[in-house]
């Protein structure tokens, strides 16, 4: 196995995935003024992808672990390609959430593929550096979706830019199922049910418990402001234009991306030192703190300091993809598609909510003169994610000390 033969390809559908998120925050505002949409409808229309993510991730699960990622990612990435088709045609917001719902599924499986495929074919210790690494590649998506679709949209439009991820989905599909390996064989006595049941004690795991909550409002965070909020945010608070916008975005996507990349790197070093990789995403959280209080309370004028903070958010929050190596490595190697999509379930059902109060604290206020939210909706939603995010570490905090002193005891 090598990085050409695993983690490339597969990283393409992380590519997707990034893409496909990364996207709202450049065309939500247009769609919002073409079909006359609040920020609640809009933030519900960019969130129904995370409702299907949601929902695919325990499914997903348990078809890594019975099928292996060749097969899932093959079909996944055709499900999304779907997805993108239908985005193309719609004539509507209706058949636009239909599509994103089918994107949703399509690109489910796009990091927990990665982490399984690692898990089954390289050592313990090198599965958070390689992870990152096929993040980084899917980071790129992400970037795809900033300037370069900004500069593109006047000659393609909205549609052109969803069939060129369409044909892109398709690519990644036949490359995945030409040069990803077949998984080894599993069990064939193992039944589907007693595969799925095997969920409930990953969910009341002390582990689990202790570590998910403060894991999931981090990456959470991130997720809903590149999923949609931050483009309108600069749009609306830092008065910037499309152009410079999208330049902010691009910059965002590639803190993501280097995010991944270092976090991936510095958790594996720690592993290999007999430390815990979940070092890395505790250090971020104190980080996604203090950006948030500066974001809400005090944002600044200057491009370049608004730009630099937006970035090391994405930094910040791109870290989170390190602990789940941390919470999989208290499991078997066998449940490592269950305890990954147990957390991203979780994740994804709590960004779904962000993405959606968000909208209807935004619109608690007016709209103003030209279309935008007031500057006083941003500041209160992101006050009460700073709340979120205190409860969650204090959680951390408690329960982590619980494990520890369980641990010692044992």
């Amino acid at each position: 196995m090598n990085f050409f033969t695993v983690t490339l390809p597969l990283g393409m559908v992380n590519f997707i995935n990034q893409a496909s998120r990364a996207l709202m925050a450049i065309i939500g505002p247009a769609l919002a003024l073409e079909f006359g949409l609040s920020a609640s409808d809009l933030g519900l229309l960019a969130a129904v992808l995370f409702v299907a993510y949601a929902a695919a991730q325990l499914p997903v699960g348990v078809a890594l672990d019975r099928y292996g990622p060749r097969r899932v990612q093959t079909a996944s990435a055709a499900l999304a390609a779907a997805g993108f088709v239908t985005c193309a045609l719609a004539d509507g917001t209706l058949m636009l959430a239909v599509g994103r719902f089918l994107t949703g599924l399509g690109v489910a499986s796009a990091l927990i593929g990665l982490i399984k495929a690692h898990t089954t074919w390289y050592p313990k210790e090198r599965v958070a550096a390689l992870t990152g690494a096929g993040v980084f590649i899917g980071g790129m998506g992400g970037l795809l979706a900033t300037a370069p679709l900004q500069a593109l949209l006047p000659a393609i439009g909205w549609r052109g830019a969803f069939w060129v991820l369409a044909a892109l989905a398709i690519a990644v599909s036949l490359w995945i199922w030409r040069a990803v390996p077949p998984s080894p064989r599993r069990d064939a006595e193992r039944g589907l049910w007693q595969d799925i049941r095997e969920f409930g004690p990953i969910y009341r795991n002390a582990r689990f418990i202790a570590l998910v909550p403060a894991i999931i409002v981090l990456n959470a965070l991130h997720f809903t402001y590149q999923g949609l909020w931050v483009g309108p945010w600069l749009r609306d608070v830092a008065g910037m234009g499309d152009a410079l916008r999208a330049t902010v975005l691009l910059c965002y996507a590639l803190g993501v991306m280097f995010g991944n990349l270092v976090a991936g790197q510095a958790a594996s070093r720690l592993q290999m030192r007999g430390q815990s990789p979940m070092v890395v995403p505790v250090i971020a959280m104190f980080v996604m703190l203090g950006l948030q209080a500066v974001l809400a309370f005090a944002p600044p004028a200057d491009t370049i300091a608004v730009t630099l903070l937006w970035v090391a958010f994405a930094f910040a929050g791109s870290t989170s993809s390190a602990a789940y190596a941390a919470v999989a490595g208290g499991f078997a190697p066998h449940l490592a598609g269950r305890v990954s999509t147990a957390v991203n379930a979780t994740m994804l059902a709590l960004t779904f909510l962000l993405q959606t109060a968000i909208g209807a604290v935004l619109d608690i206020f007016p709209r103003t003169a030209s279309g935008g939210w007031d500057t006083r909706g941003y500041a209160w939603a992101m006050g009460a994610t700073i709340l979120l995010q205190l409860a969650a570490m204090l959680w951390l905090w408690r329960r982590a000390g619980l494990l520890r002193a369980d641990s010692r005891q044992g």
